[in-house]
């Protein structure tokens, strides 16, 4: 009888030391890009990943899904509200499909500079509208960052709006992208990530439009030859949670991925000052044909936009706008 319980009693020790101190809660973050170091969202979440292991003991667990391994970001963000899907970094480009006004950010020639962006992104306007994610069974934690962006394209360089007449440029699910490049006289054509670059390589498309940070990360050197410097739009990025995770969680671990998300987009803005200082040389290392347009041109295409503009102030209130452009 001895026996038996010294051998009982021996299993049960070894049951319990090869047993997890605490129960852990895998999170899946998908997002459309490579993995850490090689992009903006890569770096994001790996250091988003970071703060939260180390600061919860582990209790969560991060496992990645780079190079939109979960699906395109429309289909991500609607994991996410379903609960398939823990977290998720993506691009502003879907996101005025579920919370309209998040689409204001969108508007051409908005902001000045990426320290204007980042003032209003932090400010009362940036956090008023992460808010209005509860409303679609969203988690929104913080505004990330993709930089400006540009155009590439396989057909010719561009200097003024009559460049882009008949372009077959990609652009995202964005109305507001949509028309601005309608009004511009291009054939905007509206496609996930995945399908881009083998529509760039089979011709489908002339164009894409997208900032550095992406243009430099997944090599489109190979797939095209021009780079225009345009800086039409801003492109924030978001950090969403499932509100099935973030409802589970104390109030203390709900503090700690807020906290470790702000880290993370100070890692995804210090990778896009790093490609807007050295992406533009690299660009022109790999073949590109680069061009920047003059603050003459950048002020036709604004003229240029003016019907668009009025379109955008029956959608979004004016004086938000208007408010956007007064930050200092």
């Amino acid at each position: 009888m001895t026996v038996q319980r010294t051998a009982l009693f021996g299993a049960l020790a070894g049951a319990l030391l090869a047993a997890p101190l605490h129960a852990q809660t895998e999170i899946k973050i998908g997002y459309a890009l490579a993995a850490a170091p090689d992009s903006h969202y890569g770096v994001g979440a790996q250091r988003w990943q970071e703060v939260v292991e180390e600061r919860t003991d582990g209790r969560y667990v991060f496992r990645h899904f780079p190079s939109s391994g979960l699906g395109g970001e429309r289909e991500v963000i609607e994991g996410v509200q379903l609960g398939t899907v823990e977290a998720t970094i993506v691009s502003s480009g879907t996101l005025a499909n579920f919370v309209e006004e998040a689409g204001v950010f969108d508007i051409p020639f908005l902001f000045r500079d990426l320290g204007h962006a980042r003032r209003v992104l932090d400010g009362p306007i940036g956090q008023d509208m992460l808010e209005k994610f509860d409303d679609v069974g969203l988690k929104a934690l913080a505004w990330g960052e993709q930089g400006f962006r540009h155009i590439t394209n396989n057909r010719n360089q561009i200097a003024s709006p009559e460049d882009l007449a008949g372009m077959r440029l990609r652009t995202m699910e964005n109305p507001i992208h949509l028309q601005a490049f309608q009004t511009l006289g291009a054939a905007p054509t509206p496609m996930a990530w995945p399908e881009v670059i083998g529509a760039l390589q089979q011709g489908t498309i002339d164009g894409q439009e997208n900032p550095l940070s992406v243009i430099v990360s997944v090599n489109l050197n190979d797939v095209q030859e021009y780079l225009t410097i345009s800086g039409h739009v801003y492109s924030p990025a978001i950090l969403l949670v499932s509100p099935m995770v973030w409802d589970a969680m104390s109030e203390e671990d709900q503090e700690i991925f807020r906290e470790a998300a702000a880290e993370a987009v100070e890692a995804m803005r210090g990778f896009v000052d790093e490609v807007e200082e050295s992406g533009l040389e690299t660009l022109r290392e790999r073949g590109m044909d680069v061009a920047e347009l003059s603050a003459e041109d950048r002020a036709a295409f604004q003229e240029a936009l003016a019907p668009a503009y009025e379109q955008y102030y029956q959608s979004y209130d004016r004086e938000l706008i208007e408010a956007i452009i007064a930050t200092e």
